[in-house]
């Protein structure tokens, strides 16, 4: 299929030019805020594509939108050595995926990754390991650390109309 993976609900979207919005978090707790707005906003089928160095903040963003969406509340540890961690929520299945210690997408399609993409929330931390699988509908997170120990630089990046809204619902 290559890397134009679209979900069965978005499919007949069109992929533009990349847009872009960059943002600043001061704290720990603006960034699990950020989370929760985010995550009130996923449907199946949706990917955040989570990048930035190890200690950048990742997954603290991913288990702050994980847990504002669990039905019940539980541990949400990372992935890093399971690989995939599923949840449920209200909205449906979510997948929460540490793709670090794979070598290429050929082990992410063993994983159900690429099926996941069409039937459930996907939250993956380190996706430049999908290479050609990369789902083309999917929201980029670059989280990068600053000067400051608790501040992260946010840059948010997406090809699809199904972001757009970004630009106006976000601080």
């Amino acid at each position: 299929m290559g890397g134009q993976y679209l979900s069965p609900m978005t499919s007949n979207i069109d992929i533009s030019a990349p847009q872009t919005r960059r943002m600043r978090l001061d704290s720990p707790s603006e960034t699990a805020d950020l989370a929760q707005q985010l995550g009130a906003i996923l449907l199946p089928g949706d990917v955040l594509l989570l990048s930035g160095g190890i200690g950048a903040g990742k997954t603290h963003f991913a288990r702050s939108l994980i847990q504002s969406l669990l039905l019940t509340p539980e541990d949400v540890p990372s992935p890093t050595f399971t690989l995939v961690q599923t949840y449920d929520t209200a909205v449906g299945e979510l997948w929460h995926s540490d793709l670090y210690r794979l070598t290429g997408p050929d082990e992410a399609i063993e994983l159900g990754l690429t099926d996941a993409f069409e039937t459930a929330i996907c939250l993956i931390e380190w996706p430049d390991r999908l290479q050609d699988v990369t789902p083309a509908s999917a929201l980029n997170l670059e989280f990068a650390t600053t000067d400051s120990e608790d501040q992260r630089e946010l840059t948010l990046t997406w090809q699809t109309a199904r972001w757009d809204m970004l630009q106006t619902v976000l601080p």
